[in-house]
C-alpha cells in the first residue's frame, strides 16, 4: 500500500467528535490521525488518554497515533491500552530512538517516526528497516 489516507482529528468538531469520527467510518479513510501534544515539546496542549479511549470506542479506523511530547517511552504501554495501533514519535524527543521504536513494535503497533522540518531525513538511515512509517514535517510540530 502506498498511499494512505489518515484525516486528523484536530479538524474535528470538538463539541460533536463523535458526528465527525462516523463521517470517517464511512468514508475511505484508510486511519484516523490523533496528534497528542503536551504543551511542552511543542506550544500547544491537545488529547489526553481520556480523548483517545473514547475515540477508539467510536472508530472503525485504526488509530493513528502522532506523539508529540518529551520522554513518550514513559506512555508507549498506555498508548497502546488506549487503543494506538499506529504509534509516531518524533525523532528530536527520543534519547535512544531505536529502543523506543523495538518497544513500540514488541507493543504489537505499527513503529513510525517523524521528522521537523529541520532534521535531514539521513539520520533514519540506521533505523528505517525497522520503521512502518516515516512522518516527515512540512512544518514545525505543535500546530494543526
Amino acid at each position: 500500500m502506498d498511499h494512505l489516507v489518515s484525516p486528523s482529528l484536530l479538524a474535528a468538531d470538538f463539541g460533536n467528535l463523535e458526528k465527525d469520527i462516523r463521517m470517517v467510518n464511512k468514508s475511505q479513510a484508510d486511519w484516523l490521525h490523533l496528534d497528542i501534544m503536551d504543551g511542552v515539546f511543542v506550544p500547544n496542549i491537545s488529547f489526553g488518554f481520556p480523548v483517545l479511549e473514547y475515540v477508539k470506542k467510536v472508530s472503525e479506523k485504526p488509530l493513528d497515533v502522532h506523539l508529540m511530547i518529551i520522554d513518550p517511552d514513559r506512555y508507549l504501554k498506555r498508548f497502546r491500552d488506549a487503543g494506538a495501533a499506529i504509534l509516531t514519535v518524533q525523532y528530536e524527543a527520543c534519547t535512544h530512538l531505536q529502543r523506543t521504536v523495538t518497544e513500540i513494535r514488541e507493543l504489537g503497533m505499527k513503529a513510525g517516526v517523524a521528522l521537523n522540518p529541520h532534521t535531514p531525513v539521513s539520520h533514519l538511515k540506521n533505523i528505517l528497516g525497522d520503521l512502518d512509517m516515516v512522518l516527515v514535517m512540512t512544518v514545525n510540530p505543535g500546530f494543526g
